[in-house]
């Protein structure tokens, strides 16, 4: 049997943990974005742990960078200079090339723009939607454009896509001359980062859906015709037979191959000057972009706090083309993790205490975050590690602090219990390891040692209770001291009698030489007693010990929500004092059982007790018991 607090105290431990366990799973199924800043952060460190990926060498970046602006002038340049760059690039034999610029102003050299872009056949324009205001004309310039084949559509009036009324378009003489558009809106996170692609975005005028320019780019890239390309309506898009997810409103979460210049730049400049070689874009996506920091196309990645826009372009081309894109694990499979991870700790906890607890711990803690890892590294698959990092953080946390106050609890209940019977060493020890203290009773073997007083019974009939009752004291006081010196239990005191014993609670294998030693103390401080009482004219008592060894029965005894007591029986407790009553016919001081001397031999013949002499007096058969029992006197050889 446990202790009372230290049954309740595993039980609530379980239902803290499971409870824990029970709400963030549910919480999760409610409300998954309650966590989501921690969830990006822990997103982000996973980036950065992965580190930077290898580009592959079929996208680079023609870049308005700050040399290009420093010999062509500030941005923007006339358009007969962009007209020049796409001449150079088709004439390098560049597969697609990708504008990251908006080109909707007017300007005198358009004619001359448009002419190149009907030259390469070849280009992908940009448009951005907007919140305010809307242009039915402009929704008609692009209406080829748009996504013709959709599955499922009935699941967009639960999770629209994203839903923007106004367009910015490039000018219609350029529309007119390019291969395809794509948008280029980004939307960012609340702490400033960009996380999420949105590879459509819908026009309010008509639910007219619009890829991005990467979801595009991939697509004309890989050679899908436009037919191929199917949005299956919240959870992803077709391209041919490669599926692309994303979550219910059609954003892809962005896998960064890296920080700045993570692709190969060229300067814009360069390509002008002819400074490049004539097959460093053959068969390439080539993006024009703006990399120059005074023109602030900077964006806030995991990686990087300042990376050009085009840049994040590159990283989504790529993924999509080498299918490397970021699948989110299902709600089933992270509700699984926060129950599983949870109830693993849970029982670690409810099994083992102290530091090992916080190693389980800190061990759940960090397998949870490197299976997440592993996960993202191998299979491209994002689990959610905040909701089960939280709640084995707080299963820790309170199941910590309520074993501490129960555990304190518990500290003072059998501190209340064993501080009159044993030393305060046994206490503590008790209070460190209390499975080693069963208080519902068991068979230990023990050594139970009796002390009376003789003649008593005509001492206190001749002095007055004031004086029986203060040398009783005395010498009580002083053999509780020794009993406690050589880590007996004081089992009680039976009026002038004292009962003790050894083994228990703590195992002492040398339960019966602590007995035999602690007598031979009790003698000897009960002859400085005496002298002293002589000494002060008070009258002298006198003593006698038993001591036996044996089996008993050892535990908490009593009426149950009345009065218990931890003590000791069974025959060999009734032997002992049966053989304390037989010091007074023998006229010795300690006697001893067979049974004890059995257990003293290894530490006789060791030459423990070279200083005490062990005298065989004789068999006596003892009221109660059928078979004579052999007992010897025991006394120190100078006594």
């Amino acid at each position: 049997m446990k202790f009372p607090l230290q049954r309740l105290q595993r039980g609530t431990t379980l239902l803290i943990g499971l409870g824990l366990t029970l709400f963030f799973a549910l919480l999760y199924l409610v409300k998954p974005s309650i966590l989501q800043p921690f969830e990006n952060r822990l997103l982000d460190l996973r980036f950065k742990l992965r580190g930077p990926l290898n580009s592959p060498d079929n996208i680079v970046i023609a870049a308005i960078d700050e040399k290009s602006i420093e010999k062509l002038g500030r941005w923007p340049w006339s358009r007969n200079v962009i007209a020049e760059l796409v001449d150079k690039l088709y004439q390098s034999g560049a597969e697609i090339i990708v504008f990251d610029i908006i080109l909707s102003e007017r300007e005198k050299h358009d004619a001359e723009l448009a002419q190149s872009l009907g030259r390469a056949g070849n280009v992908i324009l940009p448009i951005v939607f907007e919140l305010e205001g809307i242009s039915i004309s402009e929704v008609s310039l692009i209406k080829n454009f748009a996504l013709k084949t959709i599955t499922n559509q009935q699941r967009f009036l639960t999770y629209p896509p994203i839903n923007l009324p106004k367009i910015i378009l490039p000018r219609p003489e350029f529309l007119e001359n390019a291969m395809s558009i794509g948008h280029i809106n980004v939307f960012p996170d609340e702490d400033g980062v960009l996380r999420w692609e949105p590879l459509l975005i819908a026009h309010s005028h008509d639910g007219s859906i619009f890829p991005s320019i990467t979801l595009r780019t991939s697509a004309i890239y890989l050679g899908v015709p436009e037919e191929k390309v199917v949005v299956q309506a919240t959870e992803g898009v077709w391209l041919g037979k490669r599926f692309i997810p994303t979550d219910r409103w059609g954003r892809l979460f962005i896998n960064y191959y890296g920080p700045t210049r993570t692709f190969k730049h060229y300067s814009i400049v360069d390509i002008l000057e002819r400074k490049t070689f004539p097959d460093e874009f053959y068969g390439k996506i080539v993006l024009i972009g703006a990399t120059a920091v005074g023109i602030y196309d900077l964006r806030v990645t995991p990686y990087s706090p300042v990376m050009p826009g085009v840049e994040k372009h590159a990283s989504v081309i790529a993924s999509i083309i080498e299918n490397r894109v970021f699948k989110v694990a299902s709600s089933r499979l992270n509700f699984l993790v926060i129950l599983l991870s949870g109830i693993v700790l849970t029982f670690a906890v409810w099994r083992i205490k102290g530091l090992l607890s916080g190693f389980s711990a800190l061990f759940s803690l960090l397998t949870v975050f490197f299976i997440g890892h592993y996960f993202l590294l191998k299979h491209n698959l994002l689990l959610n590690l905040a909701f089960p990092l939280f709640n084995l953080s707080f299963i820790f946390i309170l199941t910590t602090l309520y074993n501490y106050v129960a555990e304190e609890r518990q500290a003072r209940w059998i501190r209340s219990i064993f501080s009159s019977y044993v030393t305060e060493r046994v206490v503590n020890e008790l209070i460190k390891n209390p499975d080693m203290l069963k208080l519902g009773g068991q068979r230990r073997e023990v050594t139970v040692l009796f002390s009376d007083v003789r003649g008593f019974t005509s001492f206190s009939e001749k002095h007055s209770p004031e004086e029986v009752v203060s040398l009783l004291n005395e010498y009580l006081s002083a053999m509780t001291e020794v009993v406690f010196k050589w880590d007996g239990t004081l089992d009680k005191f039976i009026g002038d009698a004292i009962m003790a014993f050894w083994g228990a609670p703590l195992e002492q294998k040398n339960h019966a030489e602590l007995a035999v030693r602690c007598a031979l103390d009790m003698v000897r401080t009960l002859r400085g007693l005496q002298a002293k009482w002589q000494s002060e004219g008070k009258p002298i008592l006198d003593c006698g010990i038993g001591i036996n060894s044996g089996d008993v029965l050892v535990g908490n005894i009593g009426a149950q929500g009345k009065k218990m007591d931890y003590t000791i029986i069974g025959d060999h407790v009734n032997l002992g004092s049966r053989v304390e009553g037989l010091t007074r016919k023998y006229n010795v001081h300690i006697l001893i059982t067979e049974y004890t001397y059995e257990r003293l031999k290894p530490a006789i013949e060791e030459g423990k007790f070279k200083d005490v002499e062990f005298r065989e007096v004789e068999k006596v058969q003892v009221k109660g018991k059928e078979i004579p029992v052999t007992i010897y006197e025991v006394r120190e050889k100078n006594g």
